[in-house]
């Protein structure tokens, strides 16, 4: 469970808040689904890159690759570059997470 540390309080395991934000301490449970969660969005998403490329939709002349791109394909790639940054941002989390995890001497989670 995530535990809070308030403004000033190192809250007995040495974690120290930032002056505007209070901290966050994650289990190592916790931390291994944010990264698992980041692998998943990085085997997901390219692969649903390649079936919008290969659609015929996403093309003005409707032959893949030839022509001009259409919104489909525009709004489409958008989704997935959002994705892929909000899935390396809760995985790259979910490492420091692990590491803080390690350094404070959690046990794995079973």
């Amino acid at each position: 469970m995530a535990t809070p540390v308030r403004r000033g309080d190192r809250g007995g395991n040495g974690a120290v808040p930032l002056a505007y934000w209070p901290a966050m301490v994650l289990s190592r449970g916790w931390a291994l689904f944010l990264v698992a969660v980041g692998v998943w969005t990085w085997v997901i998403w390219p692969r649903f890159a390649v079936a919008i490329w290969n659609d015929p939709r996403a093309w003005a002349t409707g032959t893949v690759g030839e022509g001009a791109a259409t919104t489909f394909l525009w709004v489409h790639a958008l989704l997935i570059a959002a994705s892929l940054a909000i899935g390396t941002t809760v995985g790259a989390l979910g490492v420091r997470a692990w590491l803080a995890a390690r350094r404070r001497g959690d046990h794995p989670a079973s």
